[in-house]
């Protein structure tokens, strides 16, 4: 029984520890404007053809 316990809090941490990587990452896309989302994309493009 106590197997499961344990399995059950691991994987609540994990789910926990998920949401938060994803609010960091949005709260990061959030703070562009569109003109620097607009270059980041123009940068990634001329990165991936010259390769």
């Amino acid at each position: 029984m106590k197997l499961w316990k344990w399995l059950g809090l691991a994987g609540i941490a994990g789910v926990a520890a998920t949401g938060a990587v994803v609010v960091r990452d949005q709260r990061r896309r959030t703070e562009l404007s569109p003109d620097e989302v607009r270059d980041r994309l123009h940068q990634r493009l001329l990165e991936s053809e010259g390769s």
